[in-house]
């Protein structure tokens, strides 16, 4: 997917906080760090560094929602992110995002904190993230 592709997902994926732009999707995957997995209408974005990944986000087009094929990017995120050496995920999420922490609850991660008004709204109140871990070690 180009910048632009990913952009347009991300803005129809997320329309209660700003969605990144192509020029921030560029930017993350000029680093050597980072690395993107995709499918269908739905893609992740992480970093690795050292024994630590982080998805910085992850992205299911709408009319994907709700069909598991969040889960499966997720999946093919850890996967990637242990090749590259990764053995603990790491992640934040708008805690009025019910079905994101659904997802991640399910998948085997659990909250480790909490950052106070950390997302801004696009109606410009602020929401709280949540940071969850799991080990990628089986």
């Amino acid at each position: 997917m180009t910048p632009a592709q990913l952009a347009a997902i991300h803005q129809a994926a997320f329309t209660q906080t700003r969605p990144w732009s192509a020029s921030e999707f560029s930017s993350f995957l000029e680093s050597p760090l980072c690395f993107l997995v995709t499918n269908d209408e739905s893609f992740a974005l992480g970093r690795v560094i050292g024994p630590e990944a982080e998805l910085l986000t992850l992205a299911v087009h709408p009319v994907t929602q709700g069909k598991g094929v969040g889960r499966k990017c997720l999946e093919q995120f850890e996967r990637t992110a242990q090749i590259w050496g990764a053995e603990d995920s790491f992640l934040e999420v708008a805690a009025d995002n019910t079905p994101a922490i659904s997802l991640y609850k399910t998948s085997g991660y659990v909250q480790i904190s909490q950052r106070h008004n950390y997302y801004e709204a696009t109606d410009g109140t602020r929401r709280d993230a949540l940071i969850f871990r799991k080990s990628l070690i089986s």
